[in-house]
């Protein structure tokens, strides 16, 4: 019996199982904290994903001349960019103009300043580079008047753009994620010189909304109800077309209306910029673009789209990727969609965009830029943004009819 015994133990000492043992002790602390670690970044990121956050400083002044009313900025994939921009900013102005690249090297960009800095003027370093142009309705110079739409969160702030001559077509534009309603400003020039009347609204936990319960997005899963509130507001007030236009994440809200709303008569069709169609296309890009472990990403939706983890994502209700995945959903589609992509997005990926357009070549044509950035299209080249959607609602018959043409 004594030999099997020690051909069992291979001869091994005492002292050796004693350090097998410890050294198998030692693993599995390790392994433990890895997957406590894993845990805590994929509770963060879930946390992250469904936050609304301030805007974040992504580019520095480096000079400023007020002389010569330029502005010089470290430079990035957006401050190089053609066309005109904005700059978020602190110290003496919160917000300026920018014009076009006048000089530029490997670490600088020099850019026209639009909005005049005095010799007195002094700006932070930090700053954020902005699409949105315009950030108060007043610089449009069209008449406008503030609105409240009722939602089930409560009086939802608008600013209605009523069309020169009487119109029965709307526009209901949406704004994105960590933004507001002045980033559809860029757009309202164009509809109002069409006829049409747009309405420009906020959703909940944008702001300027009321917050919901637990403050956080749903990612267009119930922010799409505020919007539908406004398509109820435009019926009551003698609307019978609406178009939809929705910004990044405005498109995912926008698209969410379509296909749940109440209202889906009174929608003539969609114009979606930059626009999120699927959003784990989305979050796979941005998991990638921050090295991200794989795990991380995994648990994170997963626990974003799971009711046990609702507690500890603060989401209040499970995240629905599937019903969020349009491209999936592409058959349940009724009304024309326009979407406006760039390849060189950076941000939203414009693969779902292309998808989309493959599965539903009757009903959606993408027009496709290349190096403009994300919801930057109309900054980097107005005019072909512009005709892009006036040709498209032309072919669709949405433009309004003008008493007297043709006569």
């Amino acid at each position: 019996m004594v030999t099997p015994r020690r051909a069992a133990t291979g001869g091994a000492t005492p002292a050796l199982i004693a350090g097998v043992r410890a050294a198998l002790v030692t693993l599995s602390i390790a392994l433990g904290g890895v997957l406590g670690l894993i845990g805590v970044l994929s509770v963060h990121t879930a946390r992250k994903i469904v936050t609304p956050a301030n805007r974040v400083a992504d580019t520095k002044i480096l000079n400023l001349d007020t002389a010569a009313q330029t502005i010089t900025l470290s430079r990035t994939p957006d401050t190089e960019l053609p066309g005109r921009y904005g700059l978020f900013t602190t110290g003496t102005a919160s917000y300026i103009k920018l014009g076009s690249v006048l000089a530029e090297d490997d670490h600088s960009v020099k850019r026209k300043l639009l909005t005049h800095i005095g010799p007195a003027s002094q700006l932070a370093p930090d700053a954020a580079f902005s699409g949105w142009y315009y950030d108060k309705p007043e610089e449009l110079h069209i008449p406008f008047t503030p609105e409240l739409i009722g939602s089930a969160v409560g009086p939802c702030p608008a600013w209605l753009f009523p069309a020169a001559l009487p119109s029965d077509t709307w526009v209901i534009q949406v704004h994105g994620r960590g933004t507001n309603r002045a980033e559809c400003l860029r757009a309202v020039p164009l509809f109002h010189g069409l006829g049409m009347t747009t309405l420009v609204v906020s959703y909940r936990n944008d702001g300027e909304a009321p917050r919901s319960r637990t403050g956080t997005y749903t990612l267009g899963a119930t922010e799409w109800r505020d919007v539908d509130a406004a398509l109820g507001f435009a019926r009551r007030r003698g609307a019978r077309h609406v178009i939809l236009m929705g910004w990044s994440m405005g498109g995912a809200i926008a698209l969410q209306v379509d296909l749940n709303s109440a209202h889906r008569d009174l929608i003539a069709g969609l114009i979606l910029e930059s626009p999120v169609i699927d959003w784990r296309v989305v979050l796979d890009y941005q998991a990638k673009l921050s090295r991200l472990p794989g795990p991380v990403k995994g648990l994170a939706i997963g626990a974003l789209q799971s009711e046990w983890a609702t507690p500890v994502t603060r989401t209040g209700t499970p995240i629905p990727f599937d019903r969020l995945d349009v491209v999936a959903r592409a058959a349940e589609l009724r009304h024309p969609v326009l979407i406006l992509h760039s390849d060189d997005d950076g941000f939203v990926p414009s693969d779902a965009s292309h998808e989309l357009a493959v599965r539903r070549p009757d009903l959606v044509e993408m027009q496709v830029f290349e190096v403009a950035r994300h919801t930057k299209l109309w900054n980097y080249d107005q005019d072909r943004w512009s005709e892009s959607i006036r040709s498209w609602l032309d072919r669709h018959g949405l433009i309004p009819a003008r008493e007297g043409a043709g006569s």
